[in-house]
């Protein structure tokens, strides 16, 4: 059986917003399809949004599963080594799920059980956006994984 690969994000956005649809187009792509967990925003101070945030996303995750964080203080990699790096988890028979965090970041906890922190680049994405990014690249690291040409490696 094929691991199962969850984006757990904060924010809820409506089905037919543009970025909802574009997040659709990789997801659905993908076999089996890429799921989709959408918490609620947090209330109250930052630090206690990014508690109420930390906790529903571990609570969301699934058991067992590999948790990748999205982070601006993670690594940004080639697509080339985030596919390694989604190959490795699969071939052990892992879930994988990939948190982004909401406005004020991720809660301390959520870090410390992450296998892997990492970065969409070093601007700041809507958070939205950054699923559609995310489907795309897991999307396109499961293509250079299958051998399919999506990923033109070593284009000028």
């Amino acid at each position: 059986m094929a691991a199962r690969l969850t984006i757990i994000a904060i924010g809820r956005a409506p089905a037919s917003s543009p970025e909802a649809m574009l997040f659709a187009r990789y997801a659905e792509r993908l076999k089996p399809p890429l799921g989709l967990v959408a918490l609620a925003d947090g209330r109250g101070s930052a630090g206690e949004i990014k508690a109420r945030e930390g906790a529903a996303i571990l609570a969301a995750l699934p058991a067992g599963a590999v948790l990748v964080v999205l982070d601006q203080g993670g690594a940004a990699e080639t697509t080339e080594a985030f596919a390694g790096r989604l190959g490795r988890w699969r071939e052990a028979g892992r879930d994988i799920a990939f948190a982004i965090g909401g406005a004020e970041g991720h809660d301390r906890p959520v870090l410390d059980r992450a296998a892997h922190v990492m970065s969409l680049g070093p601007a700041t994405w809507p958070h939205l956006l950054a699923r559609a990014m995310l489907a795309e690249q897991i999307f396109r690291a499961d293509s250079l994984l299958r051998g399919h040409p999506y990923h033109r490696s070593g284009r000028p």
